[in-house]
């Protein structure tokens, strides 16, 4: 994970790929729905970052 002061960049995504391999899932589809899963997650991350810093 790529992280800023204060902000989430996004997933080291050749550790996401070794990770989906290890698993046995297969490559091809990891690498089509890592990227939609990271920006989800990515978003959600500094909402709730943002949030503590907030509260």
């Amino acid at each position: 994970m790529r992280v800023v002061p204060g902000a989430v960049l996004g997933w080291d995504m050749g550790a996401a790929m070794a990770l989906a391999r290890a698993l046995g899932i297969d490559t091809l589809i990891a690498a089509e729905l890592l990227p939609e899963i990271e920006a989800v997650m990515v978003r959600k991350l500094n909402e709730q970052m943002e949030g503590r810093r907030d509260g």
